[in-house]
């Protein structure tokens, strides 16, 4: 079974770039504190590095 993460949401996406927001928008993360589970891969890891600064990554 592959790896999973949980992606967070924890700051608000006001006022930061475009890109930042449709990586957002392809997580599926709206407002804060929604979260959501992923395997673990080189995509999502992908997007998750464009807006790690407004997201939480743990483990699951």
């Amino acid at each position: 079974m592959a790896k999973q993460i949980k992606v967070t949401l924890v700051k608000s996406p006001f006022g930061i770039l475009k890109t930042h927001k449709a990586n957002l928008e392809a997580l599926g993360l709206h407002r804060i504190g929604n979260s959501r589970v992923f395997n673990d891969d080189a995509c999502v890891r992908g997007k998750i590095a464009k807006v790690v600064h407004l997201v939480k990554v743990e483990e699951v």
